[in-house]
């Protein structure tokens, strides 16, 4: 299969190759997806677009607006390794660490892993419960996308022609956070989730769950109500509101799990994660009270 290769060296040249060739174009960055679907011909570009030489788009992780900004070439290792993301968000360093292997996390970036849009994606819940926000820019200019309307459905987004991601923006937590992330594969090692979810908890009475690989799109739930943040609540009431959450999950049966199990260990790993995310929110009241 033949294709032309291009190495552009700014964003106004990957926005012009995009405009020019659209869905025949197909961007590299570390390619762990590509590469794959080159080699078995499920994808067929009439363009590739290095994108690891483009000026304005970096794999550094810094602080931009009230939030951390993540470059668009920041792969999975960077995310483990900076210290402000596993302080701040802790369910998003745990998400990134089941990427593939330690070889695919040294290549995989987190803005290729949405790009894909797989509802599986690991760091798509994490993500969406935390608040990101995806940094576009295309021919009309730079536009900003809350994560939670980036997905339109397996595959796809609110991409428009021309247009790539530049960072992505995670909103720093306004007080004591508490946040988890919880997955169920068929096997140990390197494999596709069955489910995956994070649930970040605030000491404001808010609770954000994001679920994945039980919808054709990750899925983001919020509960306002108080019951999910403390574990003084009402157990009934505590129950009310996961059925409530875990309602708008829609799982179905394929290779990797039936929709009963997904189903079942939904509420499973639901209530182990939330523990989690509560005993980090404990921690977290604490450490702001020492403060």
């Amino acid at each position: 299969m033949a294709f032309s290769y291009l190495r552009p060296r700014s964003i106004d040249e990957v926005v012009s190759v995009l405009a020019e060739h659209g869905p025949n174009a197909r961007l590299l960055a570390g390619g762990t997806d590509l590469l794959v679907r080159l080699r078995s011909g499920h994808t067929k570009p009439a363009v590739v677009v290095d994108l690891k030489r483009v000026a304005g788009l970096t794999s550094d992780v810094t602080e931009a607006d009230g939030a951390i900004r993540i470059g668009a070439r920041a792969v999975m290792t960077d995310l483990i390794a900076d210290e402000r993301i596993g302080r701040n968000y802790p369910a998003l360093v745990e998400a990134a660490r089941v990427v593939g292997s330690v070889q695919i996390r040294n290549r995989a970036t987190l803005a290729g892993n949405v790009c894909n849009a797989s509802p599986a994606a690991d760091t798509a819940p994490a993500l969406l419960a935390y608040g990101a926000t995806v940094n576009l820019v295309g021919p009309t200019g730079k536009r900003h996308v809350a994560l939670e309307d980036f997905f339109t459905g397996p595959g796809r987004t609110v991409l428009d022609r021309g247009e790539l991601v530049e960072s992505i923006d995670i909103r720093k937590p306004n007080g004591p956070t508490g946040g988890a992330f919880g997955r169920v594969t068929r096997r140990w090692g390197v494999d596709l989730a069955t489910i995956n979810l994070a649930i970040v908890v605030t000491s404001a009475g808010e609770a954000r769950c994001a679920f994945g690989a039980v919808a054709p799109r990750p899925v983001l739930v919020v509960d306002a109500s108080g019951v999910l943040s403390t574990r003084s609540a009402d157990p009934a009431a505590r129950r009310a509101a996961w059925t409530r959450l875990l309602a708008s999950t829609s799982p179905i049966t394929d290779v990797r799990g039936g929709r009963d199990y997904r189903q079942a260990m939904l509420e499973v790993v639901s209530e182990r994660t939330w523990n989690v995310a509560m005993d980090r929110l404990d921690a977290s009241r604490k450490k702001d009270v020492r403060a």
